[in-house]
């Protein structure tokens, strides 16, 4: 082992945590005063639009005794007293309408319902904001505080959004437990729920779970499963490489009267290609091309193209690349990128940059994918030059960098041989708050691996799992092999052990999922 070291202290020290739950407060004092003025503007209407003539009677002791009966405060209704004419509480006020009874103090009734409204209104914001952010435990616990008024009433909407925020979390068997809470307190469940949980296992890679939640779908009139409920297991089937279980949902939907879409079909497209079953990938898209149903679109295309793309096989991308524009469908930015990543993977640079300067002619905006290809293929080769200078061009245009931009900078200075500049972009990227994420924790110890530095990677790794950010098989793969360059073959096995532990589950498409759920 190398006797030199680089320490990334930066990179250890502990992030800023959340905002609290009690910040609410803030918000919620300032909802009040708010709504203080609006309540006592309210209450000044209503006692102009009260107020009655006087009695005919006039005399000094007769006003004196009225004076002093008033015994309500400033700001409050003065009602009618026990003393009003008999003729007024017997027969009305001569307007056709029975008397109005006594109100008292509906200023402080008035701010009391306008700060409850204040309060639910800003931790409905809060609740919203964390379901935006991914916050899950905390927004259980917002939730739990919200259902305890009387005045809030959950929607369906609401349980969706949190049933799939937990699915997005990795947490079925809380967005199990919140669905029978909801159940529970009298929300009939609806089609659209029984999917997102179903959803909740499949990001989860508990395949025999979500299957029973469809046996208890097909029991229910009103929940019946649709095209999106078998495309979501046909999509966690493919992941899992059980290609055996699509046949068998293919064929439940066939006696449903259930046609696949092309959101079905894209899913099993893929799936094929991923695991190169070339043939039965032709087959499926042949289909989709005789189809009137369901044709392919720019996403066929885009699968295809980058599944040839990622293969190196640039003549094949090139070929089906045209043949989609010739069946009519037309490239997105997207499908340029993923021309730019394969042509700069196989340092192409001349295509690379062709299909750069056609984007400009199109009017397609260069995106932060574009410059994080561009970036990945100068980091692969080493080239610290020109990788630099798309990164200082992007940074120039506006162009918001991401957890890969930083990747591929970091690797790429790995590769350059340039290790002080890996510390310095690790420490721009704590400035810069990217979210630290598996790809980044790979990136920083593929450098420690190219540095021979395994203590330094060991701490990595540490940090990795105690932000929980599950290692993959790229992490296993390159601890592994540095072990093995140092003849550590204790630590390999332990690698190897763990690493067939966290095979059991691995980590889902959350695009496709939420494109399928319509979040």
């Amino acid at each position: 082992m190398a006797s030199s070291s680089f320490s990334l202290s930066p990179f250890s020290s502990s992030p800023r945590p959340s905002p609290p739950l009690h910040n609410l407060h803030l918000h919620l004092h300032n909802h009040h005063h708010s709504t203080i003025n609006l309540a006592a503007s309210t209450s000044t209407l209503i006692r102009c639009a009260s107020s009655s003539p006087s009695t005919t009677k006039s005399s000094s002791s007769r006003k004196s005794a009225e004076q002093k009966k008033r015994h309500w405060k400033v700001g409050e209704y003065p009602g009618i007293s026990d003393s009003s004419n008999n003729s007024t509480r017997r027969f009305g006020n001569g307007n056709g309408r029975p008397p109005k009874t006594p109100i008292k103090n509906i200023k402080k009734k008035l701010d009391r319902k306008n700060e409850a409204k204040a309060w639910a209104n800003t931790v409905t914001e809060a609740l919203s904001h964390l379901i935006h952010t991914k916050q899950w435990l905390q927004a259980l616990e917002v939730f739990e505080m919200l259902k305890e008024q009387p005045f809030y009433q959950p929607k369906e909407g609401t349980y969706m959004k949190l049933i799939v925020l937990l699915g997005k979390s990795r947490q079925p068997q809380h967005a199990h437990q919140l669905f029978d809470t909801m159940v529970e307190e009298g929300l009939e469940p609806t089609l659209e729920l029984y999917t997102a949980l179903l959803a909740a296992y499949c990001r989860s890679n508990l395949i025999d779970e979500a299957f029973s939640i469809l046996d208890k779908m097909k029991t229910l009139p009103l929940c019946q499963p649709d095209v999106y409920t078998y495309s979501i297991l046909i999509k966690a089937c493919v992941d899992a490489s059980r290609f055996e279980l699509v046949d068998s949902l293919y064929e439940q939907m066939a006696e449903r009267s259930i046609a696949p879409n092309t959101v079905t079909q894209n899913i099993v497209l893929s799936g094929y290609g991923k695991a190169g079953k070339l043939e039965q990938m032709e087959k499926v898209l042949s289909g989709m091309l005789d189809s009137t149903m369901c044709k392919p679109d720019v996403w066929t295309m885009n699968n295809i193209v980058s599944l040839f793309g990622n293969k190196g096989q640039i003549e094949m991308m090139e070929r089906w690349y045209e043949k989609f524009r010739d069946f009519g469908i037309e490239p997105e930015t997207r499908t340029f990128n993923i021309l730019i990543g394969a042509y700069g993977k196989k340092r192409m640079y001349d295509k690379m940059s062709s299909v750069m300067e056609y984007m400009r002619k199109l009017s397609f905006p260069w995106t932060t994918s574009t410059y994080n290809n561009v970036i990945e293929a100068f980091s692969e080769s080493g080239d610290a030059k020109h990788m630099e200078y798309t990164f200082d061009q992007m940074r120039a245009e506006g162009m918001k960098t991401d957890t890969k931009t930083f990747c591929c900078l970091i690797r790429g200075y790995a590769n350059a041989g340039l290790f002080h500049k890996v510390i310095s972009t690790v420490q721009l990227a704590g400035k810069l708050e990217v979210p630290e994420n598996t790809s980044f924790y790979n990136a920083v110890i593929f450098a420690c691996a190219k540095l021979e530095d395994l203590m330094e990677m060991e701490r990595v790794f540490k940090r990795m799992k105690d932000k929980q950010c599950p290692p993959d098989s790229t992490t296993y793969s390159m601890m592994v092999d540095a072990y093995k360059r140092e003849g550590m073959s204790d630590k390999v096995y332990d690698l190897e052990q763990e690493k067939q532990l966290m095979a059991l589950s691995g980590p889902k498409d959350d695009e496709a999922m939420e494109t399928l759920l319509g979040v």
